[in-house]
C-alpha cells in the first residue's frame, strides 16, 4: 500500500468516501494505461516476428512464442475489460461492495485485487462451489 495514501486521514474515514474512490480510480486507470501499453508493444513485437523468413525450425518456435503472446494479449484485454467495469463502478458509486451479498469488500482486499467484486467470503463460497462441480 501507498505509505503517504495511508497516512492520509480521509483514508480511515467513512468507507469509499472520495478520498478512496480517487485513489482506486486512480489505481486502475494507472494499471489501465501500462497494460494498453504492454498490448501495443506485444502486438508490435508479434507483427516484427511474424515477418521474419525463418526455417521450418525456427518458424515452428515462432509459432509457439505467437500461440503464447496471443493468450497473453488475450489476458490482457480481459483484465482491461475488468479494469473498465471497475471504474465505471466507482463512477456509479457502487465500487468496493459485493455483487452477491452487498457488503464491504473491504481496503485491503481492492489493493490486493482492485477488480475484485465480491467479498472474501462470497469468492471463497463460489471457488469452493466450482470445485464441487469440476472435480
Amino acid at each position: 500500500m501507498n505509505m503517504h495514501f495511508a497516512l492520509d486521514p480521509a483514508f480511515d474515514n467513512e468507507y469509499m468516501n472520495t478520498a478512496h474512490r480517487a485513489h482506486f480510480k486512480k489505481v486502475l486507470s494507472d494499471w489501465k494505461g501500462h497494460l494498453l501499453e504492454e498490448v501495443a508493444g506485444a502486438a508490435r513485437q508479434m507483427a516484427n516476428s511474424a515477418a521474419n523468413d525463418a526455417d521450418p525450425v525456427d518458424r515452428a518456435s515462432q509459432t509457439e512464442e505467437l500461440q503464447v503472446a496471443v493468450r497473453t494479449q488475450d489476458r490482457r484485454r480481459r483484465l482491461i475489460g475488468k479494469i473498465d467495469r471497475s471504474i465505471d463502478s466507482l463512477d456509479r458509486e457502487d465500487y468496493g461492495f459485493c455483487q452477491a451479498c452487498g457488503v464491504e469488500i473491504g481496503i485491503q482486499r481492492l489493493h490486493a485485487r482492485p477488480t475484485a467484486t465480491h467479498c472474501f467470503d462470497c469468492k471463497s463460497l463460489a471457488e469452493l462451489k466450482e470445485r464441487q462441480v469440476h472435480g
